[in-house]
């Protein structure tokens, strides 16, 4: 639906600009969160399920998804009530047109190369795989570094960029990179990661020049990171 952001809200909400906006919501009639939860429930990592079981990213990917488009996002809840999201996207006033071939070659990809991706999230790394898959790149995927191993045997080093996130079970993403560029020469490795680049290298889990994107990520700036890790070349 339509809806009118007023200069009243957005007074009281600094991070959106008054205007119209068309509103996505969403209920449901679950066991509802409390209010401690919910003031932190956009932070990265931060998870009410036991560990293991899940990574904190869902809804913060969310949010940094309606922030890059300009939008808004809201949560209500009561314990016993459910709960409802309401998210609002600036509404574009113009006309429809169809999606061309050459409108997504402008994201920057390179048709056929073979990426693959490693992230322990299924979520994600379902997320991630349809958006490569989408810009026309054949795509690998492995939960782990072991299995992202036997995945680099299996296609015998045929693998021109490993995507993987930094924190990972068992073997993390650092050690998985260094194993996978020993095995095949000339593989091009990009990072995935929730924390900011200063907080990783300042924290040992990667060297200062190495290539991150961060995440939440979207399907124009994955492809365009894609790209320019694709295109340098290393001395």
């Amino acid at each position: 639906m339509v809806a009118q952001l007023t200069e009243e809200y957005c007074g009281h909400h600094a991070d959106v600009k008054p205007g119209a906006y068309v509103q996505i919501a969403v209920t449901d009639t679950g066991i509802g969160v409390s209010r401690q939860v919910l003031e932190r429930a956009f932070e990265p990592f931060f998870t009410t399920k036991e560990v293991g079981q899940g990574t904190g990213l869902g809804l913060s990917q969310v949010f940094g998804f309606v922030k890059q488009s300009g939008g808004h996002i809201t949560l209500y809840s009561e314990p016993g009530e459910g709960t409802t999201v309401k998210i609002y996207l600036p509404r574009l006033f113009a006309e429809m047109r169809e999606d061309t071939a050459a409108e997504r070659e402008v994201l920057g990809a390179i048709p056929g190369k073979r990426v693959l991706v490693v992230e322990d999230d299924e979520e994600v790394r379902v997320y991630i795989t349809d958006l490569l898959r989408g810009l026309r790149y054949q795509v690998l995927q492995a939960a782990d570094g072991p299995s992202a191993l036997i995945q680099l045997d299996n296609e015998k080093g045929r693998i021109d960029l490993l995507l993987t996130d930094v924190v990972l079970p068992g073997m993390n993403g650092r050690r998985l990179a260094d194993a996978v560029v020993a095995r095949a020469k000339g593989i091009k490795v990009l990072f995935m990661t929730g924390y900011s680049r200063n907080a990783i290298v300042h924290h040992g889990r990667l060297d200062a020049e190495v290539e991150v994107i961060q995440k939440p990520f979207t399907e124009a700036a994955l492809a365009a990171r894609i790209r320019e890790v694709l295109d340098r070349r290393y001395h």
